[in-house]
């Protein structure tokens, strides 16, 4: 059996060598319906694999890499900052994604300046919401440097 998947982006890195300025091309639909055989996700509660007939669930996406499995086995591995996953009764699967790279798109040395300098905007952030902004951008940054090595 097979998964019919829907995945959307808000933001795609198109040509990006690091992972911080990716609004560059809006609401970009990456697979519409497409038939693949599995997809493997990082949500907040531990990353897990969805096939046909999976029970159905919401799951919140936490930074991290999503793989997409075509019908032949060939993976595709995605990096997505946040988002949602539904996965429904009748094997479809609505994967929302605020950002996403291919991460064949993207470079470690990038990723690890980017990570000082979020450190840097932690640790210099004046008040509690410039620290919670921060410290997102810290989680993120440190998931895709993970993601790359």
């Amino acid at each position: 059996s097979s998964l019919a998947l829907l995945f959307v982006c808000a933001a795609v890195a198109l040509g990006t060598p690091g992972f911080g300025a990716l609004r560059t091309h809006s609401e970009k639909v990456l697979y519409n319906g497409a038939t693949v055989k599995q997809v493997d996700v990082p949500t907040l509660s531990g990353s897990f694999g969805i096939l046909a007939s999976h029970v159905p669930t919401l799951q919140v996406l936490k930074p991290g890499v999503v793989t997409v499995f075509a019908e032949d086995g060939t993976a595709t591995k995605y990096f997505v900052s946040s988002g949602s996953i539904t996965v429904n009764a009748d094997s479809s699967v609505q994967l929302l994604a605020e950002e996403v790279a291919t991460l064949d798109m993207l470079d470690l040395a990038t990723a690890k300046s980017n990570l000082d300098k979020a450190l840097s905007q932690l640790a210099a952030a004046p008040d509690e919401t410039a620290k919670v902004e921060a410290q997102i951008n810290v989680e993120a940054t440190e998931a895709l440097v993970k993601a790359l090595e």
